[in-house]
């Protein structure tokens, strides 16, 4: 009946499996960059399947942001939050293994065609959906963590700064600080119960031949010291200094590959990038295209493993001392400001993408018939995903 409060379902648990199969599916489908994906993530564990609560889930987000591809360590914090260090590692690899796939497919074609597969069309329709789709996440997580007007102004801050593209690290900083300073008010007052910590053991529940995509030895590397050592350590000290998102990785990339090493050439590496925006994941597997160009898929899987590695490790040390710390107060205060200054982010984001991806007025209204669906009916985003990818082959969508 109207005005019938519900009682919400009760949260679920997913066996190993299912995550594995779950960040599949969302790394299969995860167009559009890292706010997209966190808006399917949030669809599928937080509303769908409700495995993680969404204030934890937002906690998993801007703790993500510190260093590396926040997309993945949200992927890595809430399979911890479920089953541990096994856990957050099978979600990370199962969330980032069609990307690196997809990467090294293109990439074999790249240079053994010296071309890019004609997919731009379809990915181009994608983009109302996408920007719908952000949107609706911020929606969905604003609902329910605006329970003051002080968390409305971090949100509405937070968006701000985000159209002003600051580093996400200082603005969640300042705003987890304005939390710690306010004390746990800033999201009101929370009318939930506490949940009892799960126990810990509970938690831990052209035919080129076959050696083409090995080794591709058509593009020698001419380049002196070019070993897998030497790819290891290089995007290895690039990982320690990826904050900021993946678009902050391209200028970097750029400097000591093209400029430095000369590993890539500039035509090269903007072909690598316009790649990376071809597949789902974060544009951070540039690093798999420029590991492919150097040695075949073993360098691919070594350049892209050194450059994450630096955030698996602080993100794994995070999520274990977030489970010893996320019940003192100091650390909810602090967690209060940081949800508002997330979900507006999200808003900068989404934004920023309409600006540069609505060009039409088919376009606009695309994206508000996807909104409308997404909220409304609450269709699967695949489902819309796919109408909008239809929509850009068929020229419907410019």
């Amino acid at each position: 009946m109207i005005g019938v409060s519900q009682p919400e379902p009760e949260r679920q648990q997913l066996s190993l499996a299912a995550l594995a199969l779950t960040f599949l599916k969302i790394g299969t489908i995860g167009f559009g960059g890292g706010m997209a994906i966190i808006a399917l993530m949030e669809h599928e564990l937080v509303k769908k399947r409700r495995v993680i609560e969404p204030d934890e889930f937002l906690h998993g987000v801007g703790l993500g942001q510190i260093l590396g591809p926040f997309a993945v360590n949200t992927a890595l914090f809430t399979g911890y939050r479920l089953y541990g260090t096994l856990g957050g590692l099978i979600a990370a690899c199962a969330f980032m293994a069609p990307s690196l796939v997809m990467v090294i497919v293109l990439s074999w074609l790249y240079f053994s065609y010296h071309a890019i597969p004609a997919l731009q069309s379809a990915v181009a329709g994608l983009g109302p959906v996408v920007v719908a789709l952000i949107v609706s996440a911020a929606w969905s997580m604003g609902r329910k963590a605006f329970q003051s007007w002080i968390a409305a102004l971090l949100c509405a801050g937070a968006t701000v700064a985000g159209l002003y593209r600051i580093n996400p690290v200082y603005v969640l900083v300042v705003a987890g600080t304005l939390g710690l300073t306010l004390g746990t008010g800033v999201g009101g007052e929370d009318p939930r119960p506490p949940v009892p910590a799960e126990p810990e053991a509970d938690r831990v529940t052209k035919d080129l031949g076959a050696g083409a995509l090995l080794w591709p030895v058509s593009f020698p590397v001419t380049a002196a010291g070019a070993s897998l050592v030497k790819l290891c350590v290089t995007f290895l000290m690039i990982g320690l200094v990826f904050f900021g998102g993946g678009f902050v990785l391209v200028p970097v990339l750029h400097q000591t590959l093209v400029e430095k090493l000369g590993w890539l050439s500039p035509q090269e590496f903007i072909d690598g990038v316009a790649i990376s925006n071809l597949t789902p994941g974060p544009i951070s597997v540039l690093a798999t295209f420029a590991g492919y160009r150097l040695r075949g898929i073993v360098g691919a899987l070594v350049a892209t493993g050194a450059l994450y590695l630096p955030a698996v490790v602080l993100m794994l040390v995070i999520c274990h001392q977030y489970e010893r710390l996320k019940d003192r107060r100091e650390t909810q205060s602090f967690l209060a400001g940081v949800i508002p200054a997330v979900i507006g982010l999200v808003l900068s984001t989404a934004i920023l993408l309409a600006s540069g991806t609505l060009h039409s007025w088919r376009a606009f209204v695309f994206a508000g018939l996807a909104l409308l669906v997404l909220i409304r009916w609450r269709v699967h985003p695949a489902f819309v995903l796919a109408i909008g990818a239809a929509a850009g082959t068929a020229a419907i969508l410019p």
